[in-house]
């Protein structure tokens, strides 16, 4: 089949047990095998806005490769490039806002391993070089006095809508602004998870140094994966029974409360009080929610 006709892969399955298998993944590596088209991060994109796949004979010969996973009996590679790229973020935002939903995470994915490999040629421990292993899903120390082994990260951040509920019974959702945004525009509070916190802890310590607010009830909703490099937006809700917001200046350009009949007007694409979250991110799921309960 010529390649630009090739049907596009909605979902893959990863495959684990292959990755361990030096024989399954060389017969993999034949006239069937895909390997995602990149251009540096970015992914090449077809006129709808999908994913688009080539032929081992777009890769040089040495160059290394990713095990995606399985479209059918199909193995799905990705290609490391030479040395770190570093992220056009303009452009990943208009690559995220054109890519069908259920290509998302087979991108993100990619980029994100990719873009490890391309940065971890050394190894941590002993400065020696490293190897691609188990399909890319590890590095391996070539030093034999070493031999460490290095495996993909995933950085946990969380992303929080947080509500506050007057005597009244009329409900505000806080959102932020970050620095460099454009005006108007707003979006949930996030950050990163630190070393030895639950999720719970960091969302209330993120909450109270951003916006000075404290935090009741703290819970899970949804998580989308972002690959900027490599991170898991864990989308969390959140309660507060203050209403006075101090904002720091150092993390937010601003951040204010906004009522219901503001948020539904902005999420309607009307103009109103700011600019919401675009719907590919998180951040858009959350507030939909939000508006939905009671």
């Amino acid at each position: 089949m010529p390649e630009h006709t090739m049907p596009m892969i909605t979902e893959l399955d990863r495959a684990d047990h292959i990755r361990a298998d030096p024989d399954a993944l060389s017969s993999l590596m034949g006239m069937r095998a895909r390997v995602l088209r990149l251009t540096g991060l970015l992914p090449v994109q077809g006129d709808d806005g999908a994913l688009t796949w080539g032929s081992l004979a777009e890769v040089d010969e040495d160059a290394e490769l990713v095990f995606l996973g399985l479209d059918g009996d199909r193995g799905c590679f990705a290609a490391v490039p030479r040395r770190p790229v570093f992220g056009d973020r303009a452009g990943f935002i208009n690559a995220m806002g054109s890519l069908h939903d259920r290509q998302f995470g087979i991108y993100a994915g990619a980029r994100s391993i990719v873009d490890w490999h391309a940065r971890h040629r050394f190894c941590a421990q002993c400065g020696s070089h490293t190897a691609i292993a188990k399909g890319g899903w590890q590095r391996s120390c070539l030093n034999e006095d070493c031999g460490a082994q290095h495996f993909p990260r995933v950085d946990p951040v969380t992303i929080m809508t947080i509500e506050h509920r007057a005597d009244d019974g009329n409900r505000r959702v806080l959102l932020g602004r970050g620095l460099g945004w454009g005006e108007g525009r707003y979006s949930a509070l996030a950050g990163f998870v630190e070393p030895g916190e639950t999720v719970e802890e960091a969302v209330r310590r993120e909450v109270m140094e951003e916006a000075g607010l404290p935090v009741a009830q703290v819970r899970y909703v949804a998580s989308q994966a972002w690959p900027m490099p490599s991170q898991l937006m864990i989308g969390c809700t959140g309660v507060t029974f203050h209403e006075r917001i101090v904002v720091d200046r150092t993390e937010l350009a601003d951040a204010r409360w906004f009522t219901e009949a503001e948020v539904r007007e902005a999420m309607s694409g009307r103009t109103g009080a700011f600019i919401p979250p675009p719907r590919y991110a998180i951040a858009h799921r959350l507030l939909r929610i939000w508006l939905e309960q009671p």
